[in-house]
């Protein structure tokens, strides 16, 4: 499966926020060294600012720089100016979005549709398209869609509301399969109920061919599938980093967001500062021994950083193994002074507590 990250555009669209040219080319070009195929900073029909970005980066990226627009001549020439690699047009696909937000029926949809992507064709551009509410549009409505785009490159399918959990996911795509070419079809979800991350994993397991991801799930309302979720688990379950470089994952989803001034919590999956710390004396004793058996994956692998912490709280059985790494014999009262010991400067992480135990029991 590929990615879009979509960090740019759709964390651009929540209230409040304006990412200024020079960040949105900054963070496109972290988000290029770590991988990512397909980047989308924008949608140049909105203004200066987004066509700015796209005509910067454009032809200096190995990632293919995608701009957002609807199936209007306008905004496909703001895509076409700004040199796009790719022109993303999206229109309305359920019977809901087309009565109330395109204000046409789906005769007048298929047409403008097919304007559009001929128009962009002419232009020697390539085309994805993405159908809005798309998973709440009947599957012949839908499979309807996508044949009369063959020139398209991808077809997403949105959930655009956040309507939709793995199990009717799953369920969707089965109605679909034998009638399009999964390798084609791409998905983009949003988190409103908290399943933005598992469904586009279910799309995975499909056989979908791409999927919009956000850093830690930015955009509308409570966001999208986040990227870096998306990468561990499938680096996790299927030995498959989707072509990104792993071993900075971590470092470069927080520099973008560092660089657009989005807060992230220090327990948030992956990124968070505080997943890969423990301090629970039964857990560090066992990490000591093998840190797998009680992690789901080594944060170094990601580029991030494990963090055993001592003090109070710290066991005897840490204790001995801290005072064997130190070369010191770990009898009984050398343990229940350095838990003491601890117990007073704690808590501090695994390379303090090691230097304590050589400062206070060594020869």
């Amino acid at each position: 499966m590929l990615l879009t990250d979509v960090t740019l555009r759709e964390g651009d669209q929540m209230p409040g926020r304006a990412f200024t040219a020079e960040e949105k080319v900054a963070c496109t070009r972290t988000l290029d060294e770590l991988g990512v195929p397909y980047i989308q900073p924008g949608f140049p029909a909105t203004g200066e600012r987004d066509q700015q970005v796209i005509s910067e980066l454009a032809g200096t990226t190995d990632a293919e720089i995608v701009a957002l627009a609807r199936a209007l001549e306008g905004d496909i020439d703001a895509a076409l100016e700004a040199d796009a690699d790719v022109v993303e047009v999206f229109v309305s696909a359920s019977d809901r979005h087309l009565e109330h937000l395109l204000g046409t029926s789906r005769e007048g949809m298929l047409s403008m549709l097919g304007e559009a992507l001929d128009y962009i064709h002419d232009h020697g551009r390539t085309a994805h398209v993405t159908l809005a509410d798309a998973f709440r549009t009947d599957h012949e409505h839908l499979v309807e869609l996508i044949e009369t785009v063959p020139n398209a490159q991808f077809v997403s399918l949105a959930d655009s509301v956040g309507a939709r959990t793995p199990a009717t996911v799953e369920d969707y795509l089965d109605g679909l399969d034998g009638h399009v070419a999964f390798d084609r079809l791409g998905v983009h979800f949003h988190d409103d109920m908290g399943c933005g991350t598992a469904n586009a994993l279910a799309a995975y397991h499909a056989g979908v061919g791409k999927a919009d991801v956000s850093i830690a799930g930015l955009g509308e309302r409570a966001g999208n599938s986040a990227l870096e979720e998306v990468a561990v688990a499938c680096t996790v379950d299927h030995d498959d980093t989707l072509g990104l470089d792993s071993g900075t994952l971590i470092p470069a989803c927080r520099s973008v967001l560092e660089t657009l001034g989005e807060e992230y919590g220090e327990r948030r999956a992956v990124l968070g500062r505080k997943v890969a710390e423990h301090e629970s004396g039964v857990h560090t004793a066992a990490m000591l021994s093998d840190p797998a058996t009680l992690e789901p994956f080594d944060p170094g692998y990601f580029g991030g950083q494990r963090r055993l912490v001592f003090g109070e709280p710290t066991g005897r059985g840490s204790a001995r193994r801290l005072l064997q790494r130190a070369d010191i014999e770990p009898d009984e009262g050398t343990i229940s002074a350095y838990l003491d010991a601890l117990a007073t400067v704690g808590p501090v992480d695994l390379d303090e507590a090691i230097a304590l135990g050589q400062r206070e029991f060594g020869a």
